[in-house]
């Protein structure tokens, strides 16, 4: 079973409709080697979805997101940018040069768990990005 069909059965076990909209960006998102703002993901779906309006890629990119099967992040211009959520991680992004770390969720989760027993919070996105300058910007 391919990763999307698991996805769109997910959706289909907890009653949720496959929309051709929905399964397009969904497999956008698992075919991207980067974080994708809306607007990508929109020009992308539309070359499989001509009459698609960009108001329906946020709107469905919010609902993977509500679902679990995507994550908000922030690109290197603080946009809101998707991927596929199949693991917890973070980000470090370097504001001069867009390069992105990623952080194993392991490394962070004793300051999300301390947050969590500390306000009574529960944290619904695992998701961090910090901002910074990369070790080769530093430089110059």
């Amino acid at each position: 079973m391919s990763c999307e069909e698991k996805a769109t059965q997910k959706l289909s076990e907890r009653g949720f409709r496959i929309t051709p909209q929905r399964r397009v960006i969904l497999h956008i998102l698992m075919h991207a080697n980067a974080h994708l703002t809306p607007t990508e993901v929109y020009e992308e779906a539309r070359k499989s979805l001509p009459s698609l309006r960009e108001t329906t890629v946020y709107r469905t990119l919010e609902f993977l997101t509500q679902v679990g099967l995507a994550q908000e992040a922030f690109s290197k211009t603080s946009k809101s940018a998707y991927e596929i959520s199949d693991y917890a991680h973070h980000h470090l992004i370097c504001r001069k040069c867009g390069k992105e770390v990623e952080i194993p969720h392991v490394k962070m989760k004793p300051l999300c768990e301390d947050i969590e027993t500390e306000t009574g919070f529960q944290l619904m996105q695992n998701h961090l990005s910090f901002f910074g300058l990369c070790p080769a910007c530093q430089k110059n």
